[in-house]
């Protein structure tokens, strides 16, 4: 195995819980770590290919090229030491598999990992992965519910729950919020809204609901669905 070429990184780098791991660059891994990037956290990509980390060389806080499946060079790199570690391998499952495991024998990361299957997902849940992310299978079921409803933006969260960005039905409008009683009649809460050519805020029951008007709703996914529709 060649040994892992590692960017000049701070020699005193310590750990905080705004650093993070992420353990192949692809358009997922990559993406990802850009956007963490982005956000002031501190980021520490790892690929196998070399081609692949120079492309990141500047972008990242730290790079390096080397072999994931390897416990040791994960020791090297230090990655036990970060709070969060992502596994954005997905066309080698072997190679996103064994990185798993490996993370595993850590006691401190918190480990996302792409799962590019079912079987794939199955698999990393069983090893005891703290989070498993589907990209394609999740924006697939997103764009699902866009496609078939009155929705603007969807957000699925577990047990059926979800938040939907939609434009008040007539049975929303032209009333203030407290004497509709939408969460008995409809099963829905209405938490923000927005007006044309304004910012997003927090719906009082005092808040009076315009056609023109974008909405943020919570409730039952199915429930949810339904309100959507009214338009």
């Amino acid at each position: 195995m060649a040994k892992a070429h590692i960017f000049p990184r701070p020699a005193n780098r310590v750990s905080a819980p705004d650093t993070v791991a992420v353990i192949g660059l692809g358009r997922f891994g990559g993406s990802l770590a850009l956007e963490l990037e982005s956000q002031k956290t501190e980021v520490l990509g790892i690929d196998s290919d070399e081609d692949t980390v120079q492309s990141f060389n500047g972008r990242l806080t730290h790079v390096v090229r080397a072999d994931s499946t390897k416990e040791e060079v994960l020791r090297q790199l230090a990655v036990h030491e970060f709070d969060v570690v992502v596994v954005g391998i997905g066309t080698d499952i072997e190679a996103s598999i064994l990185t798993t495991s490996r993370l595993l024998k850590f006691a401190r990361p918190i480990i996302w990992a792409k799962a590019i299957s079912e079987p794939h997902a199955e698999i990393l849940g069983q090893l005891g992965v703290h989070h498993v992310i589907r990209p394609e299978h999740d924006m697939g079921r997103r764009a699902a519910h866009l496609v078939r409803g009155a929705m603007l933006d969807y957000v699925e969260f577990e047990d059926d729950f979800v938040m939907i960005r939609t434009r008040p039905p007539a049975v929303a409008q032209d009333r203030p919020l407290g004497v509709l009683g939408l969460r008995d009649r409809h099963g829905v809460t209405v938490v923000a809204l927005k007006r044309p050519g304004g910012r997003w805020e927090h719906a009082t029951a005092q808040t009076v609901l315009y056609a023109e008007d974008e909405v943020l709703i919570q409730g039952d996914k199915a429930k949810a669905e339904a309100f959507s529709r009214l338009l």
